[in-house]
């Protein structure tokens, strides 16, 4: 879509979202507002039947005053433009991975950039420490207001029809990716050629041959059934984790009675831990689902993966720098040296 028909169809939908949102704000008592959530991830998806219990949790405790309408699959707004509602001040929740507010406070890119986790505890710690929990009071200033940046779903691999262990082997293979910069740039690092593509096109372009593979979680590859598109070797590259954030606009936060704040984000806390411990259950199985669909899975060579991708903190990527990258890492050492004692 060219930019100004984006641009014109994206003030339209925030114009529409803000104006029919909300009643009666200076009374409490008699409060009620409309928020449409959107995320881009497949209805039989574990994040978005978390979500769907989020919505529907919130609307019984607050009695029907607040009403949270969900749109899966980026049905609306999703990635880059989902964010820009959220900045706009629309009566609108974007789900998504945290390097889209990374074009805001570039720390939230550096957060979740490429071979930093070993697992998911580590960076649930992370987020939780007074240098997150800056970052986050700060971003909103930008006018975006975090509910949670603890929306796991996975780890995300390489999936494609060869086996990849080092860098050479993505030599001239195409992966879909999001439009993000970070995903975009890290999958060029790592050697492949990174085809940015919405979610909704991924698979008329796998079949086509437009590209060749995609990054992804094993969740995703379960519940999206990735592998009847024939790409059914997963290289355990780990390069991200798999994360969401939830924002919603700091003036739509502001006029929502605090009694409804809390409920809203307790629920969204709640669930995230939730889905977490669903993860950590349910992963050995999925991968023995994905194994009876013909699934084959690889270890890398990670050092040489983490040698192409370590300079994207240092200049590689706009705003990051190799500073944020060595604060995080002195947290995750004070993380692991804290599990291991």
């Amino acid at each position: 879509m060219p930019k100004i028909y984006r641009a014109i169809a994206l003030f339209t939908l925030c114009c529409i979202v803000a104006l029919s949102g909300c009643q009666k704000a200076d009374d409490p008592d008699n409060f009620t507002i409309t928020l449409r959530l959107s995320h881009v991830f497949n209805v039989n998806e574990e994040l978005a039947k978390s979500i769907e219990l989020v919505a529907k949790r919130i609307e019984n405790k607050t009695d029907g005053a607040v009403r949270v309408l969900t749109y899966p699959g980026a049905q609306i707004a999703a990635y880059k433009d989902g964010v820009e509602m959220v900045v706009r001040g629309a009566h609108f929740i974007s789900v998504e991975d945290p390097s889209y507010i990374g074009d805001y406070m570039p720390e939230f890119t550096a957060l979740v950039g490429p071979m930093l986790y070993n697992n998911y505890d580590e960076y649930m710690a992370l987020v939780r420490t007074p240098m997150v929990q800056g970052w986050v009071k700060q971003l909103e200033e930008k006018g975006i207001k975090v509910l949670s940046l603890e929306y796991i779903f996975g780890f995300r691999n390489l999936i494609t029809d060869k086996v990849i262990v080092s860098p050479e082997d993505l030599e001239g293979v195409k992966l879909r990716t999001p439009g993000s910069k970070l995903f975009i740039e890290t999958l060029n690092a790592m050697g492949a050629s990174a085809t940015p593509l919405p979610w909704g096109e991924t698979f008329s372009a796998l079949q086509q041959g437009v590209v060749d593979g995609l990054e992804g979680s094993e969740f995703t590859n379960l519940g999206a059934k990735v592998y009847e598109t024939g790409k059914k070797n997963v290289a355990f590259t780990n390069h991200f984790l798999g994360t969401c954030g939830v924002y919603i606009s700091t003036e739509v936060w502001a006029i929502i009675p605090p009694k409804y704040q809390s409920i809203i984000e307790q629920e969204f806390a709640y669930e995230a831990q939730q889905m977490i411990e669903r993860l950590k259950q349910n992963h050995a199985q999925v991968i023995k689902d994905l194994e009876a669909q013909g699934v084959q899975f690889n270890d890398i060579d990670r050092g040489a993966f983490e040698a192409r991708t370590i300079r994207l903190y240092d200049g590689g990527l706009p705003g990051v720098t190799i500073e944020m990258y060595e604060q995080i890492q002195e947290q995750l050492q004070i993380i692991r040296a804290e599990v291991e004692s």
